[in-house]
């Protein structure tokens, strides 16, 4: 990540509606973002430029609905490696193509892992190759109420 100075003052109002709607449209052409703003097409590309080489936009991505492709369940893991076995348990989590999001946190546990996964019996073989080395917490999605956002990045 490069942060160049780029302070979070700098950012200013249009800046902060480029990463919205970027955020929500990554394939959004340049000249329909400007048209969004109200600026030009080539402010905008310079600004978007700018934020590139800031590291504030790390890249553009697509949304991929998971369930379309078979894979319905959801589940989050709390997961608490025994003495001596943190490192290992987060070589195990890395290795683990399901495991499609994690962070080590503070509290009792060390990792909250984020799983997606066909069936309840994935799940099984998922805590399966955990559980020798760390206990486990599992909670199973039953839908998100508040998808995935960017918090407020201007005042």
């Amino acid at each position: 990540m490069k942060h160049l100075g780029f302070e979070s003052s700098m950012i200013d109002p249009a800046d902060a509606r480029i990463l919205q709607i970027l955020n929500k449209n990554a394939r959004i052409s340049t000249a329909e973002l400007a048209r969004k703003i109200g600026l030009s097409a080539p402010s905008v590309a310079e600004r978007m430029k700018r934020l590139e080489e800031a590291g504030i936009i790390e890249g553009y991505h697509t949304r991929i609905n998971l369930a379309a492709l078979g894979l319905h369940f959801t589940a989050w893991l709390r997961i608490r490696p025994v003495p001596g076995e943190l490192t290992r348990v987060a070589d195990i989590l890395r290795s683990l193509p399901e495991i499609v999001e994690c962070d080590r946190v503070t509290g009792e546990d060390c990792f909250v892992a984020r799983a997606q996964l066909r069936s309840v019996a994935e799940l099984e073989r998922l805590i399966d190759r955990i559980i020798p080395f760390a206990m486990t917490n599992t909670a199973i999605v039953q839908s998100s109420p508040v998808e995935r956002r960017l918090p407020p990045i201007f005042p």
